[in-house]
């Protein structure tokens, strides 16, 4: 099966849960499974090539030039991991079904976990280091929606939120990390930085680039001293804690330590960092697990502590690190989801996670407790389970480590962590099963149904068989190993088996478990010691010091420029413009002039001259609201001329259209405003802002004055565009070709923009009718009399003459497009003129009576059209909104040429139109303020009557 498909297969699946809820829990958990089930053997079809050794590769060019494309690979540790995903996941989500209750939504539920582990595959399946990023981001946003799935819970939003910032906090850093080392090797795919170890080492920017990468992978698997956010997320439902902690979230930092194993470990500083940072994690955490009550929190500190153990050993940089480190990547996968799931079990049926309420619980839930003391006894490193070879693998490696100079220090702490690791396992089974049966259990606990038991106990079998004849797995842990050491060392000679012989390991591990027993008999004096103990909270220092002091220095830095005056969000981005302007000219470099200037005549000088004066009159008047709009569209109409003398006629006839369609929408807003605009500045104020904007003139006069005047070094990009209108996209009309074809993508983006614009105008209108401004609009008097004859018969006569003409115009113009002036933006402006003109005419029910299109569904149809017609590309192999075209030739007509592009200029003329007539429509309603007569008749003739209507006296509210 294609990559594509695995990685798409959890996406697009997260759309059937929410679709299949109503139809039962049964149904909604069944759709889950198979979509997972269908992506991990579409990833199994492709083992036979990951154990002949290949690289499996898919590529699809998205961006390029950019570096970012869609690139994906599958060797032997990406499988490694996919498979931990997408097979624990298979367990986690029939889990889920017998776990959740029938107050949860369960729809909601499976479809944040699909989008989880589609974003987690994306993650371990990436080539690309910028897609990688895209993909790690997903991963934080969508644990953020399942650790706060309680929303009812206030330590379930507070978790999500804590998991969400520090995991976030470390993501933007490692983009800065991951793109130093696009920078140094000059490519974002992964396959091409893992060939670069020498180049990547030798570079300075190393080690600023180790540092933010390993500040992610810190954040994401919760490394000291980022350790504390993973036991606030437990208050999540156990099924999302068990995946979190066992294949997913906990694990992206570790793949991507070990993903970079080959380019950036075997240095002092990855050795120092990240064996430091792994040792002092395992050893803390191991500790604080040990003294808690919560089943989950007690499980959650020890998946810290693992967490550190799996760090520590990809730290050495050894090839004997990265086997174990892998070997234990997969016991504790095993072991831990199986002990989370239990812990699930035991608060589904007792009703409480306080291990200090438990106890007894081995005759009343036999099946959990076996499943449970396998899984802890191999999570305490207990023969002859898997949990004790991997541990074994950590001791010999810590042995042969000399870390700060000391040959103790390491094998010393990691006999320590491993103490305090086996004391929590020991207590785990002792406090929660052992002893007398208790009478005051919240509920009397018993085993669940083979819904909830049976996955754990699958995960508890392989717990036991790996244990018992490792040689099953030691293929599997040497394929992926060779992997990660990515051809940088060779392969180590080591066996993975039960029995060793009497080495110094094996004494190590005896003592760390006879030191656990003992902790735990000493462990009420422990306890009293421990809660005695003055120590740092890690969760206060990171919301009353962190948070609290980002959020007081944001409010700092934002209240005095982001306090909502659009004047001064102006201001700051002009004075930030024209001083980054005045720095480049300073310290830039300006070529000689080498173009002379070419006369000017008295036309373009008057024309100019008329512009200049339009604009200044503009700057003093535009108090005198209706006296500001036509100088606006005197200085567009300058505007088109200037077009015109420049040969530009498409851009004259788009402005020109514009013009009129805009002037005729700000005249009806100016409707409902006051005359003139109140005085609202200081002097002051004005007096800076007018030397801000003559300081912006002044620059953008001289930056053209030097531009135009020189010629570019590198060609203009106008000449790809003439040499390649007509040849590669069908038309001679280089303008039109270059809307509908070369940046066909910002046209599309610009007619969704301006359809959202004119339903946000239809939606404020809604507001406005349906609020307290109704019964302004309902009392408000016209500031003048109002002309008595409100439909002129000259008017409505000329404006149904002329209807039928502009319509074939704007067809003509339309048509024309993409080899003459014209297209279907500007023949959308022109029909959209020929609708107003029957609006303003004949009003608006009259007119709107006779045109029976919906507004919304005409903006809707445009970008449909437009959007299937750049789809349409994809068929064919070619990128999104590719047009093509063909000439024919039907007898007796000559020969014509047929282009997609038609039919995208199709659904720019519709967005077009039906953006300005709601955008009318809206205004009118408005305008008619709801309360006008049913019946308005054109020309103030009702046709039912043989007399005229009596004349409208002035002050009556008649329609503008």
């Amino acid at each position: 099966m294609s990559l594509f498909i695995i990685v798409a297969l959890p996406f697009f699946g997260a759309l059937l849960p929410g679709l299949m809820n109503t139809a039962g829990r049964q149904a909604c958990g069944g759709v889950t499974f198979i979509v997972s089930l269908a992506a991990f053997i579409g990833l199994l079809t492709n083992l036979p090539a990951v154990i002949a050794g290949e690289v499996v590769m898919a590529r699809v060019d998205w961006l390029p030039l950019l570096g970012l494309n869609f690139t994906l690979m599958l060797d032997g540790l990406g499988f490694f991991f996919a498979s931990l995903i997408l097979g624990i996941g298979l367990l986690i989500i029939t889990y889920a079904r017998s776990y959740l209750s029938r107050d949860d939504n369960m729809g909601e539920f499976f479809t944040y976990l699909l989008l989880f582990q589609g974003a987690m595959v994306g993650i371990v399946l990436s080539n690309n280091v910028l897609l990688l990023l895209i993909f790690w981001e997903l991963t934080s946003l969508s644990s953020f929606l399942l650790i706060g799935y309680w929303k009812h819970l206030p330590e379930g939003r507070q978790g999500a939120r804590m998991a969400l910032a520090v995991t976030g906090m470390g993501g933007l850093a490692m983009v800065g990390g991951m793109l130093i080392l696009g920078r140094i090797v000059g490519s974002y795919d992964l396959s091409v930085i893992l060939e670069n170890r020498e180049m990547i080492q030798a570079s300075p920017l190393y080690v600023p680039a180790l540092l933010l990468i390993l500040l992610g992978c810190f954040t994401k698997s919760a490394q000291f001293p980022f350790h504390f956010w993973l036991p606030h997320a437990m208050a999540a439902p156990t099924p999302v804690s068990a995946y979190l902690h066992s294949a997913t979230m906990v694990k992206a930092g570790i793949f991507l330590m070990a993903r970079m194993w080959p380019v950036l470990s075997g240095t002092p500083e990855w050795f120092a960092i990240v064996t430091t940072a792994g040792l002092v994690t395992m050893v803390l955490g191991a500790v604080i697990a040990l003294f808690k009550h919560d089943l989950k929190a007690l499980l959650a500190f020890s998946t810290v502590s693992h967490l550190g153990l799996i760090t520590m050993l990809l730290g050495t940089g050894t090839a004997f690190g990265a086997m174990a480190a892998v070997f234990h990547i997969l016991n504790h996968a095993t072991f831990k989801a199986a002990l989370f799931m239990s812990a699930g079990i035991i608060d589904h049926e007792a009703h409480t996670r306080d291990i200090r309420r438990l106890g007894g619980l081995r005759t009343l839930m036999p099946v959990t407790f076996v499943i449970v003391t396998i899984a802890a006894l191999s999570m305490a490193g207990i023969p002859p389970l898997n949990g004790f070879l991997s541990k074994e693998m950590m001791l010999e490696e810590a042995t042969h480590t000399v870390l700060w100079g000391s040959h103790w220090m390491m094998p010393v702490l990691v006999v320590v962590g491993s103490l305090f690791s086996a004391a929590y396992s020991f207590r785990l089974i002792g406090h929660v099963f052992l002893g007398p049966v208790r009478d005051d259990y919240p509920t009397k606990p018993h085993d669940p149904g083979s819904g909830m038991w049976l996955p754990p106990a699958l995960l508890v079998l392989l717990v036991v068989v790996i244990g018992l004849a490792p040689f099953l797995a030691e293929p599997y842990v040497r394929m992926v190993t060779e992997a990660v050491l990515g051809g940088t060392v060779e392969m180590p000679k080591a066996h993975l088996k039960l029995w060793h012989g009497l080495t110094p390991p094996l004494f190590m591990s005896l003592v760390a478990v006879l030191g656990g027993l003992a902790l735990l008999a000493a462990y009420r004096p422990a306890l009293r010691f421990w809660d005695n103990t003055p120590r740092p909270e890690a969760k206060t220092i990171f919301e009353k010091g962190v948070i609290a002091g980002s959020v007081a220095l944001s409010r700092v830095l934002t209240h005095p420029l982001h306090n909502g005056a659009f004047t001064r969000y102006g201001a700051i981005m002009a004075v930030t413009v024209i001083a980054a302007g005045l720095h480049a000219w300073s310290t830039g470099t300006l070529g000689e002039m080498t173009r002379a200037m070419q006369p000017a005549g008295a036309l373009p000088v008057a024309g100019w001259l008329m512009l200049v004066a339009a604009t200044g009159g503009l700057v003093f008047l535009h108090r005198n609201r209706l006296l500001s709009l036509i100088l606006i569209g005197i200085v567009g109409l300058m505007v088109s001329i200037g077009f015109v003398y420049f040969s530009a006629p498409d851009l004259a006839m788009t402005q020109i259209t514009v013009e009129v369609v805009t002037i005729i929408l700000l005249l009806l807003a100016l409707n409902f405003l006051p005359n003139r605009t109140p005085v609202e500045s200081s002097v002051l104020r004005r007096t800076r802002d007018g030397a801000v904007a003559i300081a912006g003139g002044v620059a953008t006069a001289a930056m053209s004055y030097h531009f135009l005047l020189r010629d570019f070094v590198s060609p203009s990009i106008s000449e790809f565009h003439l040499a390649n209108s007509y040849k590669g996209g069908g038309g001679t009309n280089v303008v039109n070709v270059i809307l509908v074809d070369f940046r066909g993508f910002d046209t599309f983006g610009e007619i969704i923009v301006l359809g959202i614009a004119a339903l946000l105008i239809y939606a404020l209108t809604e507001t406005l009718l349906s609020g307290p401004v109704r019964a302004r609009l309902l009392n408000r008097l016209p500031d003048q009399p109002r002309a008595g004859d409100r439909h002129p018969m000259m008017m409505v006569v000329l404006t149904r003459v002329l209807m039928p003409v502009a319509l074939m115009v704007g067809f003509y113009i339309f048509l024309r497009g993409h080899n003459e002036p014209g297209g279907g933006f500007i023949a959308g402006l022109i029909v959209s003129i020929a609708v107003v003109m029957q609006y303003m005419a004949s009003g608006f029910s009259w007119a709107s009576a006779r045109l029976h299109y919906p507004y919304h569904g005409i903006i809707g149809a445009g970008v449909l059209v437009a959007g299937l017609t750049g789809i349409g590309s994809w068929f064919v192999g070619k990128p999104f909104l590719t047009s093509d075209f063909a000439y024919y030739r039907i007898p007796p007509f000559d020969k014509f040429e047929l282009a997609t592009a038609a039919a995208f200029d199709l659904g720019v003329f519709l967005a077009v139109v039906g953006a300005v007539m709601l955008s009318l429509e809206s205004f009118s309603r408005l305008a008619r303020r709801a309360h006008m007569p049913d019946s308005e008749h054109a020309m103030d003739i009702n046709p039912s009557r043989d007399d005229l209507p009596d004349p409208i006296q002035p002050g009556t509210k008649g329609e503008v």
